[in-house]
């Protein structure tokens, strides 16, 4: 059962959240509730579910990049019960030099994780950048994945997103004081990539 209590109550921060504050809202909410833990320090970014040499699910990035520990927030939000149970949720990774058509999957699997850590950022008042992350490819990005990455974050402006994704959401606007569910605030020409 994930808590509806925060412990942030009404702390405001001047200035972005730093990996340290993210780490301990993140494990205040989903140690106990959903055994995971964030951790920062890798070389690359990692889930691992529970097991025999781990009693938590670990949920790991990049050294102590803010960006890195959102994106992997929101691949965690998004996974279900049984991925959640794999590492890296079973999916498949194809680092750069990715082909056209490995390039589209890339892009229809990231619109959701991507538009949510845009939210997560917002409120974290923390710089976002959609990534096609396919720098080595040979094959351009058009604005069809960016514009799909706007358009998802609308939504989730909208409509409820999933329920991990929604208490992190609250508490990081607790914690900052910003609320990131404004659909002014995600916008093309505003989105910037990498």
């Amino acid at each position: 059962m994930i808590p509806e209590t925060r412990i942030f109550g009404s702390s405001k921060i001047i200035g972005s959240l730093g990996a340290e504050q993210l780490t301990a809202i993140f494990n205040s909410l989903f140690v106990s509730s959903c055994n995971t833990k964030l951790e920062g320090g890798a070389n690359e970014p990692l889930y691992l579910p529970a097991g025999v040499n781990f009693e938590f699910n670990r949920l790991i990035f990049r050294c102590d990049y803010i960006s890195s520990a959102l994106h992997e927030i929101a691949h965690w939000c998004l996974a279900g019960e049984e991925r959640r149970k794999l590492t890296d949720y079973g999916y498949w990774y194809h680092s750069d030099g990715r082909s056209r058509a490995q390039q589209k999957i890339f892009e229809a699997v990231e619109v959701k994780p991507q538009a949510l850590e845009w939210i997560f950022s917002i409120a974290a008042q923390h710089s976002f950048h959609a990534s096609a992350d396919n720098l080595l490819g040979d094959v351009a990005i058009g604005d069809c994945f960016f514009q799909s990455v706007v358009e998802q974050a609308h939504v989730w402006c909208r409509e409820p997103m999933p329920l991990r994704a929604r208490l992190f959401v609250q508490a990081l606007a607790e914690f900052s004081g910003i609320n990131p569910l404004n659909c002014c605030l995600y916008k093309f020409s505003e989105i910037k990539s990498l």
